[in-house]
């Protein structure tokens, strides 16, 4: 299996290229600190499609901020991700990514595009869910309908097999 990760990964390294580095000042802090977990990144528009560059695959503990110059997911015992505001194409919640599945609206998706131009999907599983609607509120496609709450299904998919349905996975909000 390990062998298997680390093929994908040199797979995928020309596609996804180098993540953005954290400024060094991202400017004012807007919203955030969140605490969760990173659940991964997946290449856009797959939710399974994992991303095995480095380790941005890799699930942990996470922080997630949203400053002036945009979003910054501080991962224990990882690297830092950095979504600079102007890659930023959607925010929203999903029922699943990168192979894991929860309740209705349980990760919270960032969908931006790496400098490399492949878009990607970063999904957390917040600790406090309730805070998901001032994450969403920061969705790029929200300003451009005054009053609209941008959902999954204003997401462009390609043909892309859709996250499972309740009744095709077990419920797990772990």
């Amino acid at each position: 299996m390990l062998l298997g990760w680390r093929n994908r990964g040199r797979r995928q390294q020309d596609v996804i290229g180098a993540f953005p580095d954290v400024p060094t000042d991202p400017g004012a802090l807007l919203l955030g600190p969140d605490t969760g977990v990173y659940v991964g990144s997946t290449v856009a528009p797959s939710w399974q499609d994992r991303v095995a560059v480095g380790d941005y695959g890799d699930r942990a503990s996470a922080e997630f901020s949203n400053f002036e110059l945009g979003i910054l997911i501080s991962r224990s015992g990882a690297n830092p991700i950095w979504i600079p505001r102007e890659s930023i194409t959607a925010i929203r919640t999903e029922r699943g990514l990168a192979g894991k599945v929860m309740t209705a609206d349980g990760v919270l998706v960032i969908r931006w595009t790496l400098p490399s131009g492949t878009e990607i999907d970063s999904g957390l599983r917040g600790d406090n869910k309730l805070r998901y609607p001032d994450w969403t509120a920061l969705d790029p496609r929200a300003a451009e309908v005054p009053g609209a709450t941008p959902t999954e299904s204003d997401i462009p998919t390609t043909g892309d097999a859709a996250a499972p349905t309740a009744d095709e996975t077990p419920k797990d909000d772990h």
